[in-house]
């Protein structure tokens, strides 16, 4: 089929690649610009290199409602459209040119976690299951009919980067996979259930400041949907910033003042009491296990916090 794909970084990348691995013709591919935001950086693949190195013409759009993009669609009489990561909205005049409508490709089980940033919201809301979708779009974010649906389970331990990985496997698979059921005129796809959809925004900094009020599960949960490459966690210890790398839940409740740097772990943490009702003594304490500092230098909880009390706040303290 004539594909025509929008898509950024890894994601779009991956999925370019296997749309032209499986023998279909890109006439055009749309593609955002280079960003400075941090989440943009990361996995940052690039697209319109793929699509350069394979001699696929590239439009770089911020948006794309404007109308060459629209021209360029229906010059190349595209079959279908396939979308990977495209961050800004397409309207209808756009994504109902292709005969067979446009095939969207997200890593979430939708309904749940349409929009942005959705593996590291699922981690931090303790998820059993990611996953990838692919759909038809329509005009609502993230919310058309599912083509095919695959997850992977969510271990206890398991981090944003393990999970990126488990579900960048699945993003070329899923498309090709999807693009024959198109192909065969298939269109009896499922509905979502939007009684159960949710949409989460873009994460930003304020996003990963450890409110010491929440569970110890959730805590770890946010330090382990952080981990390097991606922006920490963190906290303030006085005036010090404490990105914290790594984290567990402790067996025993600690009780007390939410933030208080209780006692050493005999697994090599330090447990800082956690939870908005801390003082009944009935919450597991969050198990601080590297810590790093603004000026790059990491450390084991055990060497960083040499005393035991004082507190660790969302905001520095004198």
């Amino acid at each position: 089929m004539r594909v025509v794909v929008f898509g950024y970084m890894t994601w779009g990348h991956r999925t370019l690649d296997a749309v032209l691995a499986a023998g279909h013709e890109v006439p055009v591919v749309i593609t955002h610009p280079e960003s400075d935001n941090p989440y943009e950086t990361i996995f940052n693949d690039s697209v319109a290199e793929l699509a350069a190195k394979h001699g696929v013409p590239v439009l770089v759009r911020t948006r794309a409602d404007d109308a060459e993009v629209a021209e360029r669609i229906r010059a190349a009489a595209a079959d279908v459209m396939v979308v990977a990561n495209w961050r800004t909205w397409l309207p209808p005049a756009v994504f109902s040119l292709p005969r067979l409508g446009t095939l969207n490709v997200h890593d979430a089980l939708l309904p749940a976690y349409a929009g942005f940033a959705p593996l590291n919201w699922a981690v931090i809301n303790g998820e059993p299951e990611v996953g990838v979708t692919a759909h038809m779009m329509d005009g609502d974010f993230d919310a058309g009919d599912i083509v095919l649906q695959r997850a992977t389970p969510v271990g206890d331990e398991d981090t944003i980067v393990e999970l990126f990985d488990r579900t960048l496997a699945m993003f070329g698979p899923i498309t090709v996979d999807a693009l024959e059921l198109l192909a065969s005129g298939r269109t009896d796809w499922e509905p979502q259930d939007r009684s159960r959809a949710s949409y989460f925004h873009r994460r930003s900094e304020e996003d990963n400041r450890i409110d010491w009020s929440w569970p110890a599960r959730d805590i770890a949960n946010l330090v382990r949907a952080q981990v390097d490459p991606y922006p920490n966690a963190y906290c303030f210890h006085g005036s010090t910033r404490l990105r914290v790398l790594a984290a567990g839940v402790t067996d025993t409740p600690y009780g007390g003042t939410p933030g208080r740097i209780f006692i050493r772990d005999g697994a090599g943490g330090v447990v800082v009491v956690a939870g908005a009702d801390a003082r009944r003594g009935r919450n597991a304490g969050l198990v601080i296990r590297r810590v790093r500092t603004d000026d790059g230098r990491e450390h084991a909880a055990t060497e960083y916090f040499t005393r035991m009390g004082g507190y660790l706040t969302s905001h520095p303290t004198a």
